[in-house]
């Protein structure tokens, strides 16, 4: 990748870290850990990857993305805020009563292509929405981000054979392999290892990457536009809670929101890593 390039992606990605702490914060409910562990996954999707336009968020050739882990809505909302869709003052409202922004996206929101929430049921709309770009001969691409704890719902593993038995290549799916869900490590809830022989046999092309290094992300991303006939799933390694030291591979992060002097402890650490990064 662009050295220049990824600088910019290592800049934004901070500030999508910051309108997440923002927004849980204000809220005093939500979910910092698996937000900021694919902080820099939608960085790069919205701001290197996907045809998207702020400005005309319906157009019919851009490229979708279902948030199937909904939960973690403040990182698509940090996310969408930062490219343009919505002032970013609106995070600041996050699971208000009235607010725009509620606590799982919602389809009214400029930018958010799917309502989603229940775990399971976002990569089956993705399904849905890829075989319809094939029927009309579309060329967008649709993503979806899964986590691994949801990849325990049995609805995925239904979708996993939809996709592969219709040849959805214009379908990319993520997996944020943090490791955590909500009752603690993901081997010791219900373990989906191993993900990548599970999807293999499903019959999808897999590809393996750190969720954190933007080589890393471009490659595998430039390796799944190259595979015909199948759909491509991407086992991401990511650390819950990225980029805050106290939130960094700690289960309790998961659905907690943190106190004021948690919050300026942990703005005043991505700022440090702003600071850095911009010189």
């Amino acid at each position: 990748m662009d050295e220049t390039l990824k600088k910019q992606l290592e800049i934004t990605a901070c500030k999508v870290r910051l309108g997440i702490l923002e927004g849980v914060f204000n809220a005093k409910s939500g979910h910092p850990g698996g937000s900021l562990s694919i902080a820099d996954l939608l960085t790069y999707l919205y701001f290197a990857k996907m045809n998207v336009y702020p400005d005309k968020p319906e157009e019919p050739e851009r490229d979708r993305l279902v948030l199937s882990k909904g939960h973690t809505a403040p990182a698509l909302y940090a996310t969408l805020a930062e490219k343009g869709f919505f002032p970013k003052e609106e995070l600041k409202s996050l699971r208000h009563i009235g607010a725009m922004l509620q606590g799982h996206p919602c389809i009214s929101i400029p930018g958010v292509d799917m309502s989603s929430g229940s775990l399971g049921q976002g990569i089956s709309v993705a399904c849905g929405m890829a075989l319809s770009g094939k029927l009309t001969s579309d060329t967008y691409k649709v993503y979806t981000i899964l986590g691994d704890g949801e990849i325990e719902e049995g609805q995925v593993w239904e979708a996993a054979m939809f996709a592969a038995h219709y040849k959805l290549d214009n379908l990319v799916a993520v997996v944020d392999n943090n490791g955590l869900q909500i009752d603690g490590k993901i081997e010791d809830v219900m373990s989906p290892y191993p993900i990548v022989d599970k999807f293999a046999a499903f019959g999808w092309h897999v590809i393996t990457a750190d969720a954190h290094d933007f080589d890393s992300l471009e490659r595998a991303f430039n390796e799944a536009e190259t595979v015909c006939g199948q759909p491509c799933v991407i086992v991401m390694k990511s650390i819950k809670g990225k980029g805050v030291s106290f939130m960094e591979n700690n289960v309790s992060w998961h659905g907690s929101a943190p106190n004021k002097e948690q919050y300026e402890q942990a703005v005043a650490e991505i700022n440090e890593q702003l600071k850095s990064l911009e010189g």
